[in-house]
């Protein structure tokens, strides 16, 4: 049986058609459609245009230290779009009004696995929104049970990655350290190395945000 804090989750069936409210655990059990937001943040720096991603915490239940979008989360049974918006101050610090935000379309997945021995279905309709952020990366708070890193890299070099016509891409950013301190860091990321989504959901939605730009 469910605990009484566990969260709760409104389901839909495949055409967004509300059908009822379960438990997280179910929903992920029997392969329940249910929504998140997802928000890629972006930044300019002179002539460059930037986009940032985290890197998951190493205690994620699934894709534990994948990259991933920059800030993103369920709705909780009863919340809109609009309440999900918290999502990103929750996980990065930055208070980010809903009417701010750009609106990028609709996003679906559908994958299964197992989290820590429990196998999942995980079926999310994602409302997909970008972000022109104007401070520097260094200003980001990190929430550490969620995420451990935060890297940015040029939008076009991006594009290239997931259209696979480049190998890597070189990002910029920090990390948090032993000590729980940011720490600055390079990396050179592979496209293999984001959570598992369609290439295309990527290089479509960093189109649309270099339109932005």
């Amino acid at each position: 049986m469910a605990g009484t804090s566990e969260e709760y989750f409104d389901y839909y069936d495949e055409a967004g058609v509300r059908l009822g409210t379960a438990p997280r655990s179910e929903v992920h059990a029997r392969g329940l459609w249910h929504r998140s937001i997802h928000c890629w943040l972006v930044r300019r720096e002179g002539d460059r245009k930037l986009v940032l991603f985290q890197q998951r915490s190493a205690d994620k239940d699934t894709f534990p230290g994948y990259y991933d979008i920059t800030a993103a989360g369920h709705l909780s049974a009863g919340e809109t779009m609009q309440d999900a918006a918290r999502e990103i101050e929750e996980e990065l610090g930055v208070p980010v009004a809903f009417e701010a935000l750009i609106p990028l379309g609709e996003a679906r997945k559908e994958a299964s696995g197992f989290a820590k021995g429990t196998a999942f279905i995980d079926r999310e309709i994602s409302g997909v929104y970008g972000f022109v952020y104007d401070g520097p990366l260094a200003s980001l708070t990190l929430q550490e049970d969620e995420v451990s890193g935060v890297y940015e890299a040029d939008l076009s070099e991006m594009i290239a990655l997931f259209e696979g016509e480049r190998d890597h891409a070189a990002a910029a950013g920090f990390r948090l350290d032993a000590g729980h301190l940011p720490a600055e860091a390079g990396i050179l990321v592979k496209a293999d190395a984001f959570v598992t989504r369609p290439y295309s959901y990527y290089a479509e939605t960093f189109r649309a945000l270099l339109r932005h730009l």
